[in-house]
């Protein structure tokens, strides 16, 4: 770990809570927003999570998995993330959420139309601008979490996915 820890504190709400309080109790907040208040499928969600936690390397957003009332990715969901290109496992909103992950988080200049025109043609623009808050939030909070140190002893308090359930999708 990159920061020193008080004795007796824990890592992440240290960090996150009582270091920088102006900033780091917000961060949290939106951190955790992604999850509370999302309309995306729990595949499409999963498919950016996890291609920025591949990209970031943070070993806890590597081995999370969102869960909604007791559902889960399949084991095999990381490995198909990896390979989002040829993965017979994704429909084509997932494939595009695993694609805009790596395109966002690696070259967002190279954003070209042919690549808005299949967004916009499988996304709302409304799903759109929530998947860039989400992404931009793993992206920044991951790479974070990894760069302190902080990702090996990173934990959710409850345990559990911060969704209590999936939100309705709304009309394209």
């Amino acid at each position: 770990m990159k920061i020193d820890i008080p004795e007796g504190k824990d890592a992440i709400a240290y960090v996150w809570g009582e270091m920088v309080p102006g900033i780091g109790p917000a961060a949290s907040r939106f951190s955790l927003s992604v999850y509370t208040h999302t309309t995306l499928g729990l595949r499409e969600f999963e498919a950016a999570r996890l291609r920025v936690a591949q990209i970031n390397g943070c070993a806890f957003c590597l081995d999370w998995r969102t869960e909604r009332d007791g559902v889960k990715v399949e084991e095999s969901f990381a490995d198909a993330v990896t390979h989002w290109r040829t993965t017979g496992d994704f429909d084509e909103r997932t494939r595009l959420a695993a694609e805009y992950a790596e395109r966002y988080t690696l070259d967002p200049h190279n954003l070209d139309e042919e690549f808005w025109d299949r967004m916009t043609a499988h996304y709302s623009q409304l799903e759109i601008v929530e998947l860039s808050m989400s992404i931009g939030s793993w992206l920044a909070f991951g790479r974070l979490n990894h760069v302190l140190g902080l990702d090996t002893v990173c934990q959710l308090p409850s345990g559990a996915s911060p969704v209590p359930e999936p939100r309705v999708r709304p009309a394209r």
